[in-house]
């Protein structure tokens, strides 16, 4: 009988179509598969480490400056800068902070006053936000001491700290020091007030040594993801470098088939670079097309989206304490395009995103479209609209500006205080002070940027349209 049985079952079995049996992979087919598999999920998880990394490298590569130092751009920036959607209406400040050998750090931010103001962010190597400062920061303004922390510091904190621990060695900030006008007399002013943020261990706070600043305006300092075999060598630095978070130990296993593997060289074979080059690849155009799928609106009906998916926004700015959700997938879409966390997103800045005019068109880089923005727009500080290349999300290369703002003197405001900005490859006729070139061959997208937004805005009491192609 039980013989009988087993033939009837091997006869059934053998009678499925072959599409329903197991697939007879070889050895090396299995693996080539795994390690593809692994490699796109790698980017996703990794792309805020690496994006961290990228900047780091830059810094230490093609400036004189140091980590536990401070880069500033001594000028509004240009296109120069191909950090990913940065700011060019105001002066960039950095430091890269490290405390694996100089204990913890202290960061000194100052009060503001009539001669400037901050507002600085402060993030672990992941882009989860510590802590913001500055004007609209946790200090509001009156000035605070900072001290970042080592992963294994248990002792307390001395008096007179705001402590962060970021569960990582390296650290950063992105500490912008306002500016009045593009004027140069407020750029220096600007400058002059930006410096007087100081860092230095705590082991030398008695007398502490002078914080070195470093002028990085004119270096082409490129911080856009490399889609290449070369994103793993940069979350392999990141690996070796910083101790593993207990969320992330998951990914211990699936980085070994890589050939990541703390304390042993990456050096991977001619077959898994083969493997890991198409799996960047598909991971750039998963991302890709995640992107263009849009990310939630901000003002219902119109194309302007929040900066970045909400449930990133609200895990990251909860320390990703929540024991159900880690959304790594839509942490690796956002740092695909950005960095830094904000920890107060909407007190000191809050930024809204366009990929596709009214019509539901991706800009094209050789048409003009207008944007109205109507009267009385609800900050305290400024507004502007920057352009981005489409597929890097850097400013778009060559173009004597990317953006246009509130603090700019020559905008033109029409008779109700309401603006109309231009944007394409040639200014209308009279609209030039008004007007953001883009590159006629290529793509872009815009950002808006609120800085101190009033209740009014969160509120929406004032509504932005969509951007529209000028006919």
């Amino acid at each position: 009988m039980e013989t009988k049985l087993v033939g009837f079952m091997l006869g059934l079995l053998l009678s499925y179509p072959v599409s329903t049996r197991a697939e007879n992979f070889s050895a090396e087919e299995l693996n080539r598969r795994a390690v593809e598999r692994r490699a796109v999920e790698a980017v996703i998880w990794g792309m805020p480490a690496v994006n961290y990394d990228l900047m780091l490298q830059e810094m230490l590569t093609k400036t004189p400056g140091k980590v536990n130092e401070v880069i500033y751009w001594g000028k509004p920036l240009d296109w120069h800068n191909q950090t990913l959607t940065p700011n060019p209406d105001t002066l960039y400040f950095m430091t890269f902070l490290n405390t694996k050998d100089a204990g913890p750090i202290v960061i000194e931010v100052p009060a503001a006053a009539d001669d400037g103001s901050l507002n600085a962010n402060f993030c672990n190597i992941w882009q989860m936000p510590l802590e913001d400062a500055g004007l609209l920061g946790v200090d509001k303004g009156k000035g605070v001491k900072l001290l970042m922390l080592p992963p294994d510091y248990k002792e307390k904190t001395p008096d007179g700290y705001v402590a962060l621990q970021p569960g990582t060695w390296q650290s950063y900030a992105l500490i912008r020091s306002n500016l009045k006008s593009h004027g140069e007399a407020d750029v220096s002013k600007s400058i002059a007030y930006g410096k007087k943020v100081k860092v230095y261990p705590l082991s030398q706070a008695d007398n502490a040594p002078r914080t070195k600043f470093t002028d990085v305006k004119d270096v082409l300092f490129d911080s856009t993801i490399r889609y290449d075999a070369s994103f793993y060598e940069n979350l392999n630095r990141m690996v070796q470098s910083e101790p593993w978070l207990e969320r992330d130990r998951a990914m211990i296993d699936p980085l070994k088939t890589l050939g990541i593997e703390k304390g042993k060289p990456f050096s991977p074979g001619a077959e898994t670079k083969k493997a890991l080059d198409a799996a960047i690849r598909e991971a750039h155009a998963l991302l890709a097309a995640r992107y263009d799928a849009g990310l939630p609106p901000y003002f219902e009906g119109t194309h302007w989206t929040f900066p970045a998916p909400q449930d990133l926004i609200q895990a990251a700015q909860a320390g990703y304490t929540e024991t159900n959700i880690y959304p790594t997938d839509t942490r690796g879409l956002a740092y695909h395009y950005a960095y830094i966390g904000i920890k107060r997103l909407g007190a000191g800045q809050f930024y809204m995103i366009s990929i596709k005019d009214k019509a539901g068109k991706g800009f094209d880089g050789a048409k003009t479209y207008r944007l109205h923005v109507p009267p009385n727009v609800p900050v305290e500080q400024y507004w502007s609209l920057t352009a981005y290349d489409r597929e890097t999300h850097a400013l778009i290369k060559n173009m004597n500006r990317a953006s246009r703002a509130s603090n700019v003197a020559e905008v033109q405001k029409n008779s109700d205080g309401s603006v109309d900005i231009y944007v394409g490859a040639k200014a209308p006729a009279g609209k030039d002070s008004n007007w953001i070139p883009t590159d006629a061959a290529r793509g872009f997208e815009l950002m808006v940027r609120l800085y101190a937004p009033t209740k009014a805005f969160f509120e929406k009491q004032w509504k932005l349209g969509d951007v529209e192609e000028v006919r």
